[in-house]
């Protein structure tokens, strides 16, 4: 295993959480040990002066005026722990829960939520040796934290619930065993600090986010493939018009659709002399409407970097003036916004993906064999594909509706008004993967375009795409099974592949790691 990234507390980049999501191991930057200890002594003071604290000597939500007496501390967070883990559903990824684990890791090293040393040091030597609780993916509605899911991780650390570790699915305490590590006894304060935050709302958000980027290059890989599959012009990818309306993710978009398809003999071929005035909006406003995605997940990123480096818990422990003060960071409002932005931006980029696969199994508006076959009629060649990928951007329509606008009120209306953030970033990877499917049918689609441009060849980049899928995929002849080859381009979309067969620099959505 590679060296483990650092984790700064406060300060790590997106590409860390990137590396995080895609399997980085990663430590705690040691700097930390010192701002923890303070808050936990801080939290020992609080609790020795006998005043009431939320949540450190006092009930929980509705129940905060009910006083904890001193022997009962230890107890009183054991309890919010188990009775707090109610989530249903299924199992988080793995891949989320860790992201979910390492967030919630640098929120407590910064010093504000009164953890201890040890129990700090047992969630990250759970993350170190890849024991992952299991998070029931449903129940927690966004604010006063994402309290159901952060308590099944949590339960887990004090021996309860389950864990998926290197040798399968075990109960918690046996998981721990086996990793050479013990239960902890919650002190005050702690099993509030573990539970109260925005982690899980902001794993999915941000697993949603890498997955978006992806599949935003696929999409303009295929979608230049589309357009000299069309036999499209380039020239609505001139950068003076794009320079004319100065949005950045347009005119980077149109960089790339102009630097995908240069060389193209396909293109030069009816360069001059072509009847036709204007393509489709499919085809002729790539730049603006993928731009337009670009920028909406460039913004959802840089809200989701600083969630992820700030502290969401309550209440929030100042070390300098010995004080514990409650608020709201728990609210996930800028999670929930975030991930509605992701989620308009896939559903948009599958949209219009399916667009042009409607376009060129059209004749009419692609001057190519009905259906993308030979011999329509016989065979009906991409008809149904198209059916599904108009199927599967139906149901990202529907899900693209904002999860921010809706609230319910909880705990006996205290939590009168929340954020919804949770199901609004779980949605995301489902969602990604609706769109991916749309992709990997237009890979197929627009490659068999192409193939009927022969013996004309498109630009070096999109031939090493064509050869990447028909290394896979040959080029479909007569009808068969055609769900295999669905299959095969799909994974070619979902793992980046179309981005490194062309071997340019795409649009990203923030830096990535060097």
């Amino acid at each position: 295993m590679s060296t483990p990234l650092t984790l700064h507390p406060g300060a790590a980049p997106l590409a860390d959480w990137r590396a995080i999501y895609f399997g980085a191991a990663a430590r705690l930057d040691p700097a930390c040990a010192a701002a923890v200890q303070a808050s936990a002594d801080t939290v020992a003071r609080i609790v020795a002066r006998g005043e009431p604290v939320y949540g450190v000597n006092t009930g929980f939500g509705k129940l905060a005026s009910v006083r904890i007496e001193p022997s009962d501390l230890e107890r009183l967070q054991r309890n919010i722990v188990l009775s707090h883990a109610a989530g249903v559903g299924e199992p988080m990824p793995a891949s989320v829960t860790r992201l979910m684990m390492a967030l919630k890791l640098a929120s407590l090293a910064q010093g504000a939520s009164g953890i201890r040393p040890a129990t700090l040091a047992l969630l990250e030597a759970m993350l170190a040796k890849d024991l992952i609780p299991v998070v029931p993916s449903q129940g927690s509605v966004g604010a006063s934290g994402d309290l159901a899911p952060l308590a099944h991780m949590t339960a887990v650390m004090i021996g309860v619930g389950e864990a998926q570790t290197p040798a399968g699915r075990l109960p918690a305490r046996e998981a721990l065993a086996q990793a050479g590590l013990e239960p902890v006894t919650l002190g005050p304060k702690e099993g509030l600090a573990l539970l109260n935050g925005t982690q899980f709302s902001t794993a999915n958000a941000l697993a949603g986010l890498f997955e978006a980027e992806r599949l935003f290059q696929a999409a303009l890989v295929t979608g230049a493939l589309a357009t000299d599959a069309a036999r499209g012009s380039d020239a609505p990818f001139d950068a003076r018009i794009h320079r004319l309306r100065k949005h950045r993710g347009q005119i980077e978009t149109a960089e790339a659709l102009r630097t995908l398809l240069a060389g193209s003999a396909i293109r030069a071929s009816h360069a001059q002399g072509d009847e036709r005035v204007q393509d489709p909006y499919c085809l002729r406003c790539q730049p603006q409407v993928m731009g337009a995605c670009l920028d909406l997940l460039r913004q959802a990123a840089g809200l989701l970097e600083t969630e992820a480096n700030g502290v969401s818990d309550n209440p929030l422990i100042f070390t300098a003036e010995g004080e514990a003060l409650s608020g709201g960071n728990f609210h996930a409002e800028p999670v929930a916004f975030a991930a509605d932005m992701i989620a308009m931006a896939v559903c948009e980029i599958g949209s219009l993906a399916e667009r042009r696969v409607a376009m060129l199994v059209d004749p009419a508006l692609s001057g190519l064999p009905a259906f993308l076959t030979a011999h329509p009629g016989l065979n009906s060649g991409f008809m149904i594909p198209q059916v599904t990928a108009a199927a599967l951007v139906s149901e990202n329509k529907q899900r693209a509706y904002p999860a921010s606008v809706d609230s319910i009120p909880t705990s006996a209306n205290q939590e009168d008004h929340v954020s919804m953030a949770a199901h609004g970033a779980r949605r995301l990877m489902p969602m990604v993967e609706n769109a991916t499917a749309v992709i990997g049918i237009e890979l197929l689609a627009a490659a068999q375009g192409c193939d009927f441009q022969a013996p004309l060849h498109s630009s070096a980049a999109l031939e090493a795409v064509r050869r990447t899928l028909r290394e896979r995929v040959p080029r479909l002849e007569e009808d068969r099974h055609i769900q295999p080859d669905m299959q095969a381009a799909i994974a070619l979309v979902r793992c980046g592949a179309l981005a490194q067969a062309v071997g340019l620099a795409l649009p990203q959505v923030a830096a990535h790691s060097a």
